[in-house]
């Protein structure tokens, strides 16, 4: 699925337009004063990163964790199950819990690289936002959505993340004040257009029975096997029902959910030089080798040994974009 809107432009839509890229344009000046590294750069704000490349990635997986991407230059591509995102400068993607995905930086140049800004947060930071606030927040609980979505940046937000940025340029506070701003981002993202989206009452049953919990308990325990009524009675839920919403919010199954973000452990193990292959099939869960050489080649497209060379030679940015 493309999330592209069509529609007739206003003198107001214009108005906003020129409004963002302004926003945008100093946001993009002050990312180069910080730093023009290569993939992923951390900043003296703990849940703040920048992101920037000067190339076309290829389709890669990996796991996305709850998080606001924002996009400043370029274009990037996210397929979540059979779904797929496009999203460019002024959209960001949020992802509310651990998400397998696939995605990749397209279009990109040394004269007109992707950059981006992500900032990390965790379900409880949206709770405890949600219950401080008095104001409606737009909820439409008839259908369940995503654990993950495509929005459009507002002024508001952008000049929060310029706030946020030039606080490591004067870092006087910044501990305190940052985690101010982020409070107020969260503020802005449940009572704007996409609170609905933003705050999913799935997503804060993590500390009680429920699909939250569900999800959570196999991000936590994926070596360990499990059947999926055990999953759905130890839950209070239905096997139908768990398979439902398991669905609706992770886009696959509980099992290829397990299944992915065993692969991808293995990957990232296998990669950093910790584990050959047959140590991190064990390590992840697996106790079959032919198994495991067997769906990994399925989902990454190589063979253990082949794929991790593949990395090595061509493109080794990958562990720093993780």
């Amino acid at each position: 699925m493309k999330l592209e809107k069509f529609h007739i432009s206003t003198s107001v839509d214009i108005e906003n337009n020129t409004i963002n890229q302004n926003l945008i344009d100093q946001l993009i000046t002050i990312t180069k004063r910080i730093t023009c590294e290569e993939g992923n750069t951390k900043t003296i704000i703990p849940f703040l990163i920048i992101n920037r490349h000067t190339y076309s990635s290829p389709l890669t997986p990996s796991v996305l964790t709850p998080s606001f991407c924002i996009i400043l230059q370029g274009m990037k591509e996210i397929h979540l199950g059979n779904e797929m995102f496009y999203y460019y400068a002024g959209d960001y993607l949020a992802s509310l819990i651990d998400m397998p995905a696939s995605g990749q930086v397209v279009n990109a140049s040394v004269d007109s690289p992707f950059i981006g800004l992500r900032i990390d947060f965790t379900t409880k930071e949206i709770a405890s936002v949600a219950m401080d606030i008095e104001t409606d927040i737009k909820q439409n609980m008839k259908k369940q959505s995503t654990g993950a979505f495509v929005g459009k940046s507002d002024p508001e937000l952008l000049e929060l993340f310029i706030r946020l940025l030039k606080l490591i340029e004067n870092p006087k506070g910044v501990a305190f004040l940052s985690e101010l701003i982020k409070r107020e981002l969260i503020f802005r993202l449940l009572t704007g257009d996409y609170g609905h989206l933003f705050y999913q009452q799935a997503l804060f049953e993590q500390q009680a029975d429920g699909i939250g919990k569900a999800i959570a308990w196999i991000r936590e325990n994926y070596s360990k096997s499990f059947n999926v009524e055990e999953l759905a009675k130890s839950n209070n839920m239905s096997v139908s029902g768990l398979q439902h919403k398991f669905k609706a919010i992770t886009t696959m199954g509980p099992l290829q959910y397990q299944k992915q973000l065993r692969l991808q452990e293995a990957r990232r193990l296998m990669f950093s030089g910790a584990m050959d292959a047959t140590s991190a099939a064990m390590e992840v869960g697996y106790g079959s080798l032919s198994q495991f050489n067997r769906e990994y080649k399925r989902h990454f497209g190589l063979p253990p040994k082949k794929d991790i060379k593949w990395l090595t030679e061509n493109y080794e940015s990958y562990e720093k974009d993780q």
